[in-house]
């Protein structure tokens, strides 16, 4: 499973790339504007084609799910531990991030997943990951309930090394929208995974 993240700030025909990443096979497409306002996240969605709302994820705004046929929506490390996500487990797909294995070993079956970071340094966040130990802990993971997915530096150059450290899929962010061609980096991640 191969996942894209939208970057926080706007990015030049965002929408285009994603509806080209969308025909190209891309699984799901976490929707991450924290700054953005409701009608900013409305215009946002319709741009995108219609077709692919179902492999949507919110991030926030999650009431425009109903409006638009999204049932996917993403809670934060903290949104979790305040119980936020109650109201939408259940009929909905619900995901979460998580820094450390111990963490994501205590996850509940209602999660379908959980991203782990940062797995390299990260591409976006200079500097970020440097030190990071995840590699080493998923060797500790026993979660058989919640997939595992690699989020932090993945890029077509290291993206089997993902695959090869047992987890369910791996998402992307920098390597994509720090490209001047999106699609052409993610059609290279994903034929890195098929060779």
């Amino acid at each position: 499973m191969i996942l894209v993240i939208t970057p926080e700030l706007m990015v030049p025909k965002e929408t285009n790339h994603i509806n080209h990443l969308f025909q190209e096979g891309l699984d799901l497409l976490h929707i991450r504007k924290p700054w953005i306002s409701r009608n900013e996240m409305t215009e946002f969605i319709t741009q995108i084609d219609e077709a692919f709302y179902q492999q949507l994820v919110l991030h926030t705004h999650y009431d425009l799910g109903k409006e638009y046929n999204i049932s996917r929506f993403h809670f934060r490390e903290i949104d979790r531990e305040q119980g936020k996500y109650k109201s939408f487990a259940g009929e909905n797909n619900i995901s979460t991030s998580v820094h450390d294995i111990t963490t994501y070993n205590t996850l509940d079956k209602e999660w379908e997943y959980a991203f782990i970071s940062p797995f390299f340094p990260s591409i976006s966040k200079k500097g970020y990951g440097l030190n990071s130990t995840i590699q080493e802990e998923i060797k500790h993971r026993n979660n058989p309930d919640v997939k595992l997915i690699a989020l932090g530096g993945i890029d077509q150059d290291n993206i089997h090394e993902v695959f090869e450290a047992n987890v369910d899929g791996a998402a992307l962010l920098g390597a994509i929208w720090e490209s001047e061609e999106p699609l052409k980096v993610f059609k290279k991640c994903r034929n890195a995974l098929m060779s």
